[in-house]
């Protein structure tokens, strides 16, 4: 039987046990309540160690054996660290935490905390690559398989989902996210909290998850990182707040401060947003982390010296202060909290809250009752990087990737003949788990050549040239391959490189070009502002495409590109993110046919980076181009248009090919009129007309025509996937109530108003599949 610790009885921990379990439990006399638990220990600490708990340092140089004499070690046992993070291992988690609760006068134990963003050691697609699968129940595995893959290495706390809309792809970070979308947003935050902490915190296989980033991060200017976010409340509240809830709702235990500012105030500073919006708001209890050195960051934004940011951080609202405490920064809570108290700046009651709420959340991951209950030393083996975990990976991949073009149906390919496997990414395994994923082992990802041959079989002859290097550009290379995913340069020369790219290419029967962005080129401080793929490996693509052969292009990728070129001459593209770990088999999977691809675009991709910021979702103007103009790209003076490209983009969200194909009918509803107290059904019927078994994703828009205030000119309302068998006919129904057609109007009430609306469902944001209903009091 578990007691938790009576600090106030200055009781200790007692008994080392060894075994496969290697557990040390902290016995007590105590069953108090959470509250007069916390409360007993708070009224036991000292200053310093309140501040202490709000400390989140960088884990140091902490390794195996060494945790006693490390940097950090005396720090922890002087009480004046609350938690760790990017520490792995757990062995070093169960040294560092033994001087804790060992070393520390009251005992506490710490948090441990990573960016397990898409999964652990076994890695998914990068989170826009598993938001273009729409399988909420699939995202949500992946989310449980790397809190028990990450809790079996001793990390109790990671630091997603990341959750910012973003609808600017020259933006890096857009490749963390789920793309543009406030509906499909809100679905996979709910997905993704839930699979982290699961039904029950204190079980040793969930974890506490940190919604990120808290807010409007995506929104950032011109799609510069960490740049200003400006924009109006209605669409904050409309557009870029609902997934941030939808994580509140389904309970999740942290959230992370964003870098920007919101209506002048850093996010980490804002009151506005950290305690009336999320916590009197949406009732928000967990506890509110900042980003890497936030606090600090505030000084450059103008807020004021060291004192005056970390007593602003704290009154909005901030707990726990990531990195303030590295060498170089000055403003952090463990440096500042006592002289801006003793300075009158904050109280102790200022404090005493964010003190409280650290140690509510140790007391809801159990760590009270057993400080080493993520350390049992015979797990990672047992449940990290397993067969089972890589072949769950495998199909995530596979229902990832988004078919973008097909034409004369060149995939899938036959399991015969020849293929030229030609391109920098073609045998880079570091690449294919794509950014922020620390915890990879990146030599044990599965390239695309060994996935080929693993596929393909004997009865298929593979040959493989690199045809080019990343860039041109060696400097340039060198910042997108960083972290250890370099692709070893080519010391010959541009033409010798091509000409074995050509003289292998035509012996082939068909040619796959992998290329693209590396890893490194998206993710956090990676924007840019040209969104074409890099020119050496758009050279080596032409060249294979004046051979005459049949190319499949396999673009890799962290966010949307412009690729109208490649879209105009290229007769089949594959779009694959960065697939995870087992990215080579799943990409095999679905070139050879053993997947037919479902995946739908979660992000508009543009047909130049002019056209950026574009998304579906968009208003009209005053001077709408007319849909039959759009629609052929044409131009027409004094309308809203542009001289050089149409208003469309090149891929609409929601789009996705298969290698089969789905005919909808007309829509059918039960009732034309809606009251608020009922609710009305839509269908469609959904044939597979094609060859081939496969997967659809049935997608409902609504358009609000008469609204108080500008509405958008449709807004995703409901999914579904499907499986459809050649021939197969399904009737798909949806449930429309008035709860569907809220939004937040000019006074930020979340109404409902009463007028017509058209209903959309087809395949994709562009279906002009339309049905008419009204809204009455």
């Amino acid at each position: 039987m578990n007691f938790r610790i009576k600090h106030i009885a200055g009781l200790f921990l007692v008994g080392l046990f060894l075994g496969c379990v290697q557990k040390e439990k902290v016995v007590t006399k105590s069953e108090d309540s959470k509250e007069q638990f916390v409360n007993e220990l708070l009224s036991k600490m000292t200053l310093e160690e309140k501040i202490g708990q709000l400390n989140l340092p960088v884990s140091g140089d902490i390794t195996t054996g060494q945790a006693k004499s490390s940097d950090i070690a005396k720090a922890i046992e002087e009480g004046k660290v609350g938690g760790l993070f990017n520490i792995k291992s757990v062995e070093k988690i169960r040294e560092v935490q033994k001087i804790a609760v060992e070393k520390s006068r009251l005992k506490i134990p710490l948090l441990f905390g990573m960016d397990v963003i898409h999964g652990y050691e076994t890695t998914f697609p990068i989170p826009l690559g598993l938001s273009s699968s729409w399988d909420m129940e699939l995202i949500k595995k992946t989310a449980q398989m790397a809190a028990k893959e990450a809790t079996a290495d001793g990390i109790n706390w990671t630091f997603s989902p990341m959750v910012d809309i973003s609808r600017d792809p020259r933006w890096g970070r857009v490749s963390e996210g789920s793309g543009e979308d406030p509906f499909l947003g809100s679905k996979i935050a709910k997905a993704m909290v839930i699979g982290y902490q699961g039904d029950d915190l204190a079980k040793n296989n969930t974890m506490m998850a940190c919604v990120k980033h808290f807010a409007l991060y995506g929104a950032s200017e011109a799609g510069r990182d960490y740049n200003t976010v400006d924009m109006s409340k209605i669409r904050m509240y409309n557009d870029y707040l609902p997934p941030y809830k939808a994580a509140v709702d389904a309970g999740v235990k942290s959230v992370m401060a964003s870098f920007n500012e919101i209506d002048g105030v850093p996010a980490t500073g804002n009151k506005w947003l950290l305690t009336k919006l999320l916590r009197n708001d949406w009732g928000f209890n967990g506890f509110v982390v900042t980003d890497y050195t936030g606090i600090y960051e505030m000084i450059a934004h103008g807020m004021g010296d060291k004192y005056d940011v970390a007593s602003l951080a704290l009154k909005a609202g901030v707990d726990m202060d990531m990195a303030g405490d590295s060498p170089d920064v000055s403003a952090a809570f463990i440096k500042t909290l006592q002289h801006a108290l003793e300075a009158g700046k904050i109280t102790t009651q200022d404090i005493d809250i964010a003190v409280k709420r650290m140690l509510i959340a140790k007391y809801e991951l159990g760590l009270f009752d057993d400080p080493y209950k993520y350390c049992d030393l015979s797990r990672p083996k047992a449940e990290i990087f397993t067969d089972e975990n890589r072949a769950f990976a495998r199909k995530a991949a596979s229902e990832s990737m988004v078919l973008l073009k097909n034409e004369n149906n060149v995939l899938p390919l036959k399991k015969s003949g020849t293929v030229a496997l030609i391109g920098p990414l073609a045998y880079s395994a570091v690449n294919m788990a794509g950014t922020w994923s620390v915890a990879t082992k990146q030599e044990n990802s599965n390239p695309l050549l060994e996935g080929l041959k693993t596929v393909a079989g004997k009865g298929v002859n593979i040959l493989y040239a690199k045809g080019s290097n990343v860039d041109y550009d060696l400097a340039y290379e060198e910042r997108v391959t960083m972290f250890g995913k370099a692709i070893p340069r080519d010391d010959r020369t541009d033409k010798q490189l091509l000409d074995e790219a050509l003289a292998i290419a035509s012996k082939s029967d068909v040619i796959i070009a992998a290329i693209g962005e590396t890893a490194e080129r998206s993710g956090e401080s990676s924007s840019v502002t040209n969104l074409q793929i890099p020119q050496a490996q758009k050279d080596l693509l032409n060249a294979l495409l004046k051979t005459g052969k049949p190319v499949v292009l396999v673009l890799f990728t962290g966010r949307p590109l412009a690729i109208s070129e490649e879209n105009d001459n290229v007769p089949a593209i594959l779009n694959v993110w960065f697939p995870g770990s087992e990215a080579g088999l799943a990409i095999s999977d679905v070139l050879f046919g053993d997947v037919n691809p479902s995946g739908k675009l979660s992000m508009t991709f543009p047909r130049n980076v002019g056209q950026v910021p574009i998304y579906y979702s968009h208003k009209n103007t005053g001077r709408p181009l007319s849909e039959e103009k759009t629609e052929k790209g044409e131009f027409e003076k004094f309308k809203s248009n542009y001289l050089d490209v149409a208003n469309t983009p090149l891929y609409s969200f929601g789009y996705g090919l298969s290698y089969t194909t789905f005919e909808y009918s007309l829509i059918t509803i039960s009732n034309e009129k809606l009251t608020k107290d009922k609710s009305i059904e839509v269908s469609v019927n959904v044939t597979n007309t094609g060859n081939y078994d496969g997967k659809e994703v049935v997608q409902l828009y609504i358009r609000d025509l008469v609204g108080s205030v500008t509405r958008p000119v449709k807004e995703l309302k409901g999914f579904q996937k499907i499986v459809l068998k050649k021939g197969e006919t399904k009737k798909i129904t949806f449930v429309i109530t008035a709860e569907d057609l809220k939004f937040y109007d000019f006074n930020l009430d979340y109404v409902a108003e009463p007028g017509q609306f058209e209903i959309f469902i087809g395949t994709n944001s562009n279906t002009k599949n339309k049905i008419l209903f009204e809204l009455v009091n």
